[in-house]
């Protein structure tokens, strides 16, 4: 089971909030807050954790040229290495795995994974995607190219 997690800081600071991210939080909100946004954060963490309305993971592996992901244990192996990925890396990749050669929308990843598509969490998707390319650099076919202004397209060639 997926258990999501919600940062409750006073650190608003952008690299806090970023690396809070890295860590694996799913939402951080600052202090000061209003308990009603608690209450909506919390229920919204909790919906898209148990909402039923998800589609099962049907693809177990994915093979991106020398590579091959497996979501369900967030590893990523290439000639006999592992690379073990974050929560965040792993759904990421996912989507764009999903999607391979189309643009999959950042504003769609921000608003699936972070619930929003604030400055910050645009910022944290971008470190991950920084970090994915970075550990799938062994295969120069591999690509996780930006396409200004919309999104992230995964390119084997």
């Amino acid at each position: 089971a997926v258990t999501p997690v919600l940062f409750l800081t006073a650190r608003s600071a952008v690299n806090d909030v970023v690396e809070g991210f890295e860590l694996g939080a799913n939402d951080y909100l600052k202090k000061p807050f209003g308990m009603q946004e608690l209450i909506v954060r919390i229920k919204a963490l909790a919906g898209r954790v148990l909402s039923p309305t998800q589609p099962p993971r049907a693809q177990a592996l994915f093979e991106i040229g020398d590579y091959i992901f497996t979501p369900r244990t967030q590893q990523l192996l290439h000639q006999g290495t592992t690379a073990e990925l974050s929560h965040r890396e792993s759904e990421i990749l996912r989507r764009l795995c999903e999607r391979r050669d189309q643009v999959v929308e950042m504003r769609d990843i921000l608003l699936e994974l972070w619930g929003d598509d604030s400055f910050f969490n645009q910022r944290s998707l971008h470190v991950f995607i920084t970090k994915l390319r970075h550990k799938l650099n062994r295969d120069k076919r591999v690509r996780i190219v930006n396409v200004r202004g919309i999104g992230y397209k995964l390119i084997v060639s």
